[in-house]
């Protein structure tokens, strides 16, 4: 079942970031279920404040409005008694062998099915020191939640090259099943037709189990009224995400034309808003950090994992140039959207090194760490490496 809106493409637009943003409301308390999640960005926060950028500082004065403006019954709150599992600096990175064309299908596009699942399996347990795929997944996901599966397809739209991969969507989705989440509590969303398709789901296939929903937002399927996130530009979250109580991240690691690195963050802001197109000035920075650190989205938010079978240096977000997109073989995992982009956004560094690129920007991620959302510093940063 596909639940599609109405819409068309997004643009974008560059420029400097201004030094100050002028908000005007008082801060005051919003719903007792974000304790939690305020706790820990606050944790993580201290850290951040000794060299703060002015980006981060005009970021931070926007919870004075958010707390005055917004309604809190868009904050979800996870089922009583239930805290979902959060660790701030920790990123687990799963690989199997050195062989990469072992890794694939013949095409040498898409993970075996075998491959793909024994690595986001291990992901899971590793992040979580669960016995099994569904134990970990307990951890993050309660059976009465209902819960928003946001990939990332934008580069799978012309012969299916570059998209979260559907042997790796299909083991998360399995695994939120066997949490005991009804089939009928889940979708898997994108914002537009091709891009969904991109990750061949449905085709040739390529199910999803019954009950599953698909949907399409088309960046106008919202039903919460607007709401200043960034200056007086005003926006809406989608229906797939104000709907749900958790939400979980499936993205890629890719340059970005635009902000400069994409993956984790951007996935869950842009990809779930009505208006992406009035977010990209400035390098999308901050709107990045603060679309994040909204409670809207900072309260669902349960666990990322990146499909990182391939990775694009150059050209992102399309596939547009096919040699610039490069074997990796890895499965990322996370819950910290900020650790995991500051890894994603060095390999790809590392990468565009190796052929004579030069360096991306990443402002938005420093901005990020600054609002709380993560840990940006490497050395607060725990990479677990696992060999298959």
């Amino acid at each position: 079942m596909i639940a599609a809106g109405r819409g068309g493409d997004a643009s974008h637009g560059h420029g400097t970031p201004p030094a100050t943003i002028a908000w005007t409301h008082d801060r005051c308390t919003l719903a007792s279920a974000m304790s939690n999640t305020l706790g820990r960005r606050a944790f993580i926060r201290g850290s951040a404040l000794s060299a703060i950028s002015a980006a981060g500082a005009a970021a931070l004065a926007t919870e004075r409005g958010w707390a005055a403006s917004m309604d809190p019954r868009l904050v979800a709150k996870p089922p009583a008694g239930f805290s979902p599992l959060a660790m701030p600096g920790k990123v687990v990175k799963v690989t199997k062998g050195t062989d990469f064309a072992a890794l694939m299908q013949p095409n040498q596009l898409w993970p075996k099915p075998a491959v793909a699942r024994q690595m986001v399996e291990r992901a899971l347990t590793e992040l979580t020191s669960a016995p099994s795929a569904v134990e970990a997944m307990k951890r993050f996901i309660h059976r009465d939640d209902v819960v928003a599966v946001k990939v990332n397809g934008i580069a799978g739209q012309k012969g299916y090259t570059m998209a979260v991969n559907y042997e790796v969507i299909l083991p998360i989705v399995e695994a939120v099943i066997g949490a005991g989440v009804a089939p009928e509590r889940i979708t898997v969303f994108e914002q537009y037709p091709s891009y969904l398709i991109g990750t061949r789901l449905g085709l040739k296939g390529n199910d999803l189990p019954p009950g599953v929903k698909q949907g399409i937002h088309r960046n106008v399927d919202a039903t919460m009224a607007e709401t200043a996130i960034y200056g007086s530009v005003r926006t809406r979250f989608v229906r797939f995400v104000t709907e749900a109580t958790a939400v979980i991240d499936l993205t890629m690691v890719k340059d970005h034309s635009i902000c400069g690195f994409t993956g984790a963050l951007k996935n869950m802001t842009h990809g779930q808003i009505v208006n992406p197109q009035d977010h990209h000035a400035f390098h999308c920075n901050p709107q990045i950090a603060l679309l994040y650190n909204y409670p809207v989205l900072q309260s669902r938010v349960r666990l990322h994992i990146a499909d990182a079978f391939k990775i694009t240096y150059d050209g992102g977000p399309l596939d547009k140039y096919p040699e610039r997109r490069i074997a990796h073989g890895a499965i990322y995992a996370s819950t910290d959207p900020v650790a995991l982009d500051t890894i994603g956004w060095d390999v790809i560094e590392e990468a565009r090194k190796v052929n004579g690129l030069p360096t991306l920007r990443q402002a938005y991620i420093r901005t990020a760490a600054e609002l709380g959302i993560g840990v940006h510093d490497k050395s607060g940063i725990r990479l677990r490496q696992i060999a298959l």
